[in-house]
């Protein structure tokens, strides 16, 4: 799936290191499933195929005002 297909429910996170695309965000998918781009976490393993990442708060509250939750 590319970038391009995916709804961006966040703006830019005025966070260190952050540019235009590298910042935490969380994306929405034609089928309304939720992408979530962040640091990678290394808080415990999780199951194969699956992925931790680590994201502000200030973005998934962002995130939910744009679902209108």
């Amino acid at each position: 799936m590319a970038r391009e297909e995916l709804t961006r429910l966040t703006g830019k996170f005025d966070g260190p290191n952050c540019d235009d695309d590298d910042c935490p965000n969380l994306y929405r998918t034609v089928s309304g499933s939720i992408v979530v781009q962040g640091d990678v976490s290394t808080a415990f393993q999780p199951p194969e195929g699956e992925a931790l990442v680590e994201i502000p708060e200030a973005v998934l509250r962002e995130a939910v005002r744009a679902l209108g939750w």
